[in-house]
């Protein structure tokens, strides 16, 4: 092997490690470019006013109606939807989304905790208690 043959071999295996030096601050720069960017997002400007209030506590009441039509209701969605109304009322509409989303995941989390123990089996250790 020639001097130049190896001068080219070391060439293209530093070029071969810039290059997976290059790869990676770019994967870098790109997973804190998202980081950032969702944060903004979620961080970023909601829209606060009696339309989105409204809006929100009608979306949690569907949700506790549909969490009630399994008989999922959670003890405190109706807390949080009544007291979401009063904040409405009383114009605090940040309080009022805040606790109507609240009451809405409730809602939601209740429906999917009573379809998926529907066909709950009593264990057969448990069996003679209730005998």
């Amino acid at each position: 092997m020639s001097l130049l043959d190896k001068h080219s071999i070391r060439q293209s295996e530093n070029l071969e490690r810039t290059m997976k030096s290059v790869q990676r601050w770019v994967a870098a720069a790109i997973v804190i470019g998202l980081m950032v960017g969702s944060t903004a997002l979620l961080a970023g400007e909601m829209k606060v006013d009696a339309a989105t209030a409204s809006e929100a506590i009608a979306q949690a009441e569907a949700a506790q109606k549909k969490a009630d039509s399994v008989n999922g209701e959670w003890r405190d969605t109706g807390k949080f939807i009544k007291n979401a109304k009063k904040a409405a009322e009383a114009g605090d509409y940040a309080k009022a989304i805040r606790l109507a989303k609240k009451a809405e995941s409730e809602g939601n989390l209740g429906y999917q905790q009573a379809v998926s123990q529907s066909e709950l089996k009593i264990p057969s250790y448990f069996k003679a208690m209730y005998q």
